[in-house]
């Protein structure tokens, strides 16, 4: 409904570690006349440390690969382990998707906060020659902790590696007002209280932001903004 009224082109699904909403989610969307994007944001190994990386489906083998690749990480898994694959099991399964690099809490942002900025830059030269132009840095704004910080890491990388920026937002609810809600309800799935200090907490950036706000918070990056907007393009 949302969609439909808002006339949006275009909108991204990517549950966590596994598929579960994505084909109500398609029938729903595509009734209101708005492209759906599948996608799923899995918990890969890489050296020891695990963490999120979002990889989308260009086309039907990429649907199938995400499928693949999520049941492994649920069936190939001893029994006190969190779902997961390795990177390997990217390597094997890439045909038909395209990969980001994750918010500052995935994989990626692991790495950076850990100070293993080398095997950062081992990993993307890893997935370049896996994915080519099927590689996004992601840029993110939502004043979290930590952000900013992670943002010049990226650019930085995304300079020196010749890879591309892509603009997105990681949306939990649709509207701002909702904020309050959704905090709470991530401290009953962390089993915590809201009046908690050392817990985990967004800001309230969170929503389904327009157009307009989206060229607003990212002026300063046309390109990252225009890969944003080319990106369902690449959706067959």
């Amino acid at each position: 409904k949302f969609c439909k009224t808002n006339s949006i082109r275009a909108v991204g699904l990517c549950d966590s570690n596994n598929l579960c909403g994505a084909l109500e989610f398609s029938e729903s969307i595509a009734k209101s006349k708005t492209q759906p994007i599948i996608g799923t944001q899995m918990n890969f190994e890489y050296k020891g440390h695990i963490g999120k990386i979002p990889l989308f489906a260009k086309n039907l083998e990429g649907y199938k690969n995400l499928i693949k690749l999520s049941s492994k990480s649920f069936l190939e898994i001893k029994d006190n382990e969190e779902p997961h694959c390795k990177i390997e099991d990217i390597e094997a399964n890439y045909k038909g998707l395209i990969l980001l690099s994750g918010s500052f809490d995935g994989l990626i942002g692991k790495l950076f906060f850990k100070n293993l900025t080398d095997e950062i830059f081992v990993l993307f030269k890893r997935f370049r020659k896996i994915f080519n132009d099927n590689l996004y840095i992601e840029i993110q704004r939502h004043n979290d902790d930590g952000e900013k910080l992670f943002e010049k890491f990226l650019l930085n990388t995304s300079y020196k590696l010749e890879l591309p920026i892509i603009a997105t937002h990681e949306v939990f609810y649709l509207e701002k007002d909702m904020y309050e809600a959704h905090d709470a309800y991530l401290c009953v799935g962390e089993k915590t209280y809201v009046n908690v200090k050392d817990r985990r907490k967004y800001t309230d950036a969170h929503y389904l932001k327009t157009s307009e706000e989206m060229h607003l918070l990212f002026h300063d990056l046309p390109e990252a903004l225009e890969n944003n907007i080319n990106f369902p393009l690449r959706i067959s």
